[in-house]
């Protein structure tokens, strides 16, 4: 597995980062890109041999995709994995990459994430069926959109069966600091494509995000983390289209 490059994006992680880490000391190519005022450095540094990491301090770029593209052109081995410092790597996982990267025609994975929110694991609504495209390839693709990011990756992409384990948000105080965040770059992308947002949007956008969340995605069945979960993710659409509202006027 030291033929995999880890690329981790860091920001006041602390709290995060050591479990994350934890996950992937198997590698010998980890690169931190980290924009943090606390101690997720000194953590990092305290757990991976010194040969084995890299830090990048990339406090002035905003632009995730930037972030991540950067961390594509350091990376030393054919395949880069990317982490979020609140992503775990299970042993499941890592026996199922093992057995299929060298085996395979595929030039990228899905993984399909799941979310430990509040106490408990949600299984249902808007984080049921994600899947992202975190292991391709050095030479796939590369990353777009400033928040939300995409790995554009050319051919066949496989996906993994074994999760992504999520820890994010512990508290949501936190989750919402990080809503606003997100909801600027994301106004900022849209305005950057043409896009434009109305009354009706503001409020037609983040009703149907719930409905869809809570009751067809069967939401619900998660108990009052559930709720919460629908609810926070509506709030980040109707601040995404009240920004780009103000932004464009």
């Amino acid at each position: 597995m030291g033929s995999i490059s880890v690329v981790i994006l860091t920001a006041n992680e602390e709290d995060n980062i050591k479990r994350s880490l934890r996950s992937v000391l198997w590698s010998d190519d980890i690169i931190l890109i980290d924009n943090s005022s606390d101690r997720s450095v000194e953590i990092a540094q305290r757990l991976i041999p010194s040969k084995n990491l890299r830090v990048l301090h990339e406090s002035n770029e905003s632009n995730f995709a930037n972030l991540r593209n950067i961390g594509l052109h350091l990376a030393r081995h054919e395949w880069v994995l990317y982490l979020d410092a609140d992503e775990v790597i299970s042993p499941q996982l890592l026996q199922e990459i093992n057995r299929k990267l060298y085996s395979t025609i595929a030039r990228g994975f899905y993984m399909r994430r799941r979310d430990y929110f509040l106490g408990t694991w949600l299984r249902h609504g808007e984080v049921a069926d994600l899947k992202l495209l975190k292991l391709a390839k050095k030479d796939g693709g590369k990353w777009r959109r400033a928040v939300h990011e995409v790995w554009d990756v050319s051919g066949f992409v496989d996906t993994l069966t074994n999760p992504l384990l999520h820890y994010p948000h512990p508290i949501v105080s936190e989750f919402v600091n990080r809503i606003d965040r997100w909801t600027t770059l994301d106004a900022e992308t849209f305005k950057g494509q043409g896009q434009s947002s109305s009354w009706l949007k503001i409020i037609g956008y983040p009703s149907a995000k719930f409905i869809q969340n809570y009751i067809l995605k069967a939401g619900f069945l998660d108990g009052m983390p559930g709720l919460i979960f629908a609810i926070l993710m509506s709030f980040h659409s109707f601040l995404t289209r009240a920004k780009l509202f103000l932004l464009v006027r």
